[in-house]
């Protein structure tokens, strides 16, 4: 299935998943998937791994896309990583989606190791006219406070507008943890043109090495609410990650009552937030 149709139709409500370590067995997501599929979401996409590989999104990406597909009957969307890749690398990659039944992919820049020349792409818009060609339903990433290595909010926009005029059917964001701060990206984007949906992509911190992490790496801004929890729950790990899953499923339920076109929770193959995600979701009215 090709996800992009089903946003004309509801709020899309889906997970991200990762693969497991290169020391870890394929197994290791079966259970994960098992409780994702009893939540019923519309699809489950799965990253590439953190930094990539060299080698475009990886064997372990499309082999858990297509489990997610036969063996949670659940529609799939593939990481696929661009920067390192080169043309032949893609066609490649393309036949080996195409070979499990994967119809949808995330299309994304992907990181370069320090001292690593990109191959024959630089950004992703160079990369979706290729999967789009190749009969792909293509998402891309959206980034409400910007690319962490984009400063001009200005500049951010025409990013996304020009994935969208390269031929980008949808957009999941970075994950935000103030509301307030994708509205206003929402109504950038819609006056600069931007008409493809935009699901909203968001993580509960869960720690604070974990969120410390989060910052520094996408750049997103913590807000004083959560800056209080932090230091509420500093000498109480258990309560703090309870705390962090309950701000992240208020997000939720406030940005489906706002209208947003989707709902994309990193569940971060841990059922139980996944499971707090869909029941906060589902209380509210929003499935």
């Amino acid at each position: 299935m090709k996800i992009a149709s089903l946003f004309s139709e509801k709020t899309v409500f889906s997970f991200e998943i990762f693969p497991p370590k290169k020391t870890s067995p394929i197994e290791t997501v079966y259970d994960t998937l098992e409780a994702l599929q009893d939540l019923k979401p519309d699809f489950i996409s799965v990253t590439f791994g953190a930094g990539g590989s060299g080698n475009g999104h990886g064997g372990q990406t499309v082999a858990i896309a297509e489990l997610i597909q036969n063996e949670a009957a659940t529609p799939a969307v593939a990481h696929f990583t661009c920067v390192s890749a080169t043309a032949s690398l893609v066609a490649t990659e393309v036949e080996a989606l195409r070979a499990a039944g994967v119809e949808t992919v995330l299309a994304l820049r992907g990181d370069l190791a320090p001292g690593q020349e990109p191959a024959d792409f630089r950004y992703a818009y160079e990369l979706i006219p290729r999967l789009k060609a190749a009969g792909l339903c293509v998402g891309a990433a959206a980034y409400p406070e910007g690319h962490i290595d984009c400063l001009d909010p200005r500049e951010n926009i025409r990013h996304l507008r020009a994935k969208q005029d390269a031929g980008a059917d949808f957009f999941i964001t970075q994950l935000f943890f103030n509301n307030d701060d994708f509205y206003r990206f929402r109504e950038a984007a819609e006056s600069a043109g931007v008409a493809a949906p935009i699901s909203c992509g968001i993580m509960p911190f869960l720690g604070k090495s974990q969120i410390q992490r989060m910052v520094f790496l996408c750049g997103s801004s913590l807000p004083a609410p959560i800056i209080k929890l932090l230091a509420k729950y500093e000498d109480d790990p258990v309560a703090l990650r309870q705390a962090g899953i309950e701000y992240a499923c208020n997000q939720l339920v406030d940005l489906g009552r706002h209208g947003v076109n989707g709902l994309h929770v990193y569940a971060m193959n841990q059922p139980d937030i996944a499971c707090a995600a869909a029941e906060a979701v589902a209380a509210a009215g929003l499935r």
